[in-house]
């Protein structure tokens, strides 16, 4: 397993379990994760972390709008 340092400032109100969630929801937004791996990442279930993806307004549905949109005008 890799191993990330991060050093957080004492000033700030951030514990590394809310650091290792905001990584893992940024990075299955960006698709660099898949929701599994994400999920694993920030210490989390599937169900669980799906949850949580709402209060970072990331939506478990990782489908472009472009598809989205080309779909609704093909109906």
């Amino acid at each position: 397993m890799k191993e990330l340092t991060i050093n957080i400032p004492e000033t700030f109100d951030i514990t590394p379990k809310e650091a290792a969630l905001a990584i893992a929801a940024k990075f299955y937004e960006i698709g660099k994760l898949s929701l599994g791996q994400a999920a694993e990442l920030a210490g989390y279930s599937k169900k669980s972390f799906m949850e949580i993806l709402g209060n970072f307004d990331v939506s478990i549905f990782n489908y472009p709008s472009s598809d989205l949109h080309a779909d609704v005008n093909n109906a």
